[in-house]
């Protein structure tokens, strides 16, 4: 997959690894935890493949389903109590570009270092930060966050199964992309946590 010249506020290759307490070692455990392998690496490749030209697609997906349900939507409002378009503009590019990330890059202090940024990111420590809104809301409830690993999973299939091949086992495509939103999220969550 392909990394789009600019994302405002996408600054992947600028967090320092040193940022983050999760340590390499506690992400092994996790993924060790998620029966993580070669194997699920290679898997998270090929799905970034058959995801490459649908990115577009999906997202309007999940945004129409956010967009439907007011108790979710309301975490993009800016200060009129309206979902600010800009702000839906701004994670929507993030959102596509950690689909993306999530198939291809590797899983190194970097990509650790990301993962707890956009974790504050959805805390009270950096929420509305990086777009500058002026929103009542001041972080993302942790219970959505984790709750949303369900349609951000049951959802992929479909494109999947669109673009795989005859040799490609979609199931297994599915599991691989399932471990790694549960893996991404779970690391989310570090910041609204000590028990972590």
């Amino acid at each position: 997959m392909t990394t789009p010249t600019k994302i405002a506020g996408y600054d992947y290759e600028n967090v320092d690894p040193a940022e983050t307490p999760v340590t390499q070692e506690a992400l092994d455990l996790l993924k060790a935890t998620l029966l993580w392998d070669d194997t699920t690496d290679a898997l998270l490749r090929r799905v970034g493949e058959l995801l490459e030209k649908q990115v577009e697609d999906i997202l309007d997906l999940w945004y129409g389903y956010v967009g439907s349900h007011p108790h979710l939507v309301t975490y993009f409002d800016g200060p009129a109590g309206e979902p600010d378009t800009a702000y839906l503009a701004g994670v929507r590019a993030r959102f596509g570009q950690w689909i993306r990330d999530l198939c291809t890059r590797e899983l190194d202090e970097q990509w650790l270092a990301y993962q707890h940024e956009v974790g504050l990111r959805h805390h009270s420590a950096k929420k509305n930060q990086t777009d500058g809104v002026d929103s009542p809301r001041a972080y993302v409830p942790l219970r959505y966050m984790i709750a949303f690993v369900y349609p951000i999973t049951a959802t992929i299939r479909d494109f999947l199964d669109r673009a795989a091949s005859p040799d490609d086992d979609v199931d297994a495509l599915v599991d691989a992309w399932f471990k790694a939103v549960v893996l991404s999220t779970t690391l989310w969550t570090e910041p609204y946590s000590d028990l972590w």
